[in-house]
């Protein structure tokens, strides 16, 4: 049964290289299938630039009707699996239709690419950038090969960062008032607080203080709302008196943190949320929602 095999391997290896891909930083991506790669990491303006090597399998000649590549920003739904929405789509023809009798190399360049989103692995989305080089064959079908690539975007430390303040309270059974040293932070950032406990007439068994994100895709009748707590952090274990005040310091840079995200495409948003949790000693819980702007900050080599 070998012919069989062999007739429906593809006619031509495809391997793409990047043009400064030894300098340029690799980063981690999860693929579909929970593989992780590395691939070069780009920003928004950059230039990209490389060579896609096209070689004829085993000696034989290649025809083809043309040899093209793309670089697409595409965002999926993962109720609306497959279906891909190109926000970004440029093409580069490579060589038109003839035959290919040896290796070829193409060299490629796209410049100032505008990449305003970063790449995205969410629950109920993604976002991803790609290249992608197609060799046309009339009855035989294409020749399709992808090459991941991942976007993210910097930016500056805002000018106006307001620390948070708020109380919160059951009537006359409980008074606290939190802050929180910043209203944004960067991914690396550490957040500093202080809990005061003004009124204390319930045992309080234990505080918690999480970061949850908010993932809502679609719009109308279609959204879908996720919420992830990404982390849990014990304040305090044990009763509180009245007149305590319990500091906060919560380092971000263990956690898998985005950037904020407000409607991409239209498609979809990401915040994040400061989750105060109190838990009494009947197990009722009490907790207080803030959220915070999270930014990503240039990193300093």
């Amino acid at each position: 049964q070998n012919y069989i095999i062999g007739a429906f391997k593809p006619a031509c290896n495809i391997s793409i290289t990047f043009g400064d891909g030894k300098s340029r930083k690799p980063v981690p991506l999860k693929k579909e299938n929970g593989q992780t790669v590395m691939v070069p990491l780009f920003q928004s303006q950059e230039n990209i630039a490389g060579k896609i090597s096209v070689e004829p399998v085993s000696g034989k000649k290649a025809e083809h009707n043309g040899i093209k590549v793309e670089l697409l920003g595409q965002i999926e739904m993962y109720f609306d699996r497959g279906n891909f929405y190109d926000f970004t789509s440029l093409v580069r023809e490579l060589d038109v239709p003839g035959e290919i009798y040896e290796r070829k190399i193409y060299p490629f360049e796209f410049s100032t690419v505008e990449m305003p989103y970063e790449t995205y692995n969410g629950v109920n989305v993604r976002l991803r950038y790609v290249l992608k080089i197609t060799i046309s064959r009339g009855y035989a079908g294409s020749i399709v090969e992808y090459q991941d690539f991942v976007v993210r975007n910097y930016t500056p430390p805002p000018s106006i960062n307001n620390s948070i303040k708020m109380e919160v309270g059951i009537e006359d059974c409980l008074h606290i008032e939190f802050e929180y040293n910043k209203s944004k932070y960067h991914l690396k950032d550490v957040i500093i607080g202080k809990i005061y406990f003004l009124l204390v007439r319930i045992k309080i068994k234990n505080m918690d203080l999480e970061i949850r994100r908010r993932e809502s895709t679609g719009s109308g009748a279609n959204t879908h709302v996720e919420t992830e707590t990404l982390a849990k952090f014990e304040l305090m274990d044990g009763a509180p008196v009245r007149g305590e005040s319990i500091p906060i310091r919560l380092f971000l840079s263990p956690y898998e943190l985005t950037p904020t995200y407000r409607n991409i495409n239209n498609k979809f948003s990401v915040k994040y949320y400061l989750n105060l949790v109190l838990v009494d000693e009947e197990d009722r819980r009490y907790f207080k929602q803030q959220e915070i702007t999270m930014f990503r900050l240039a990193e300093t080599s």
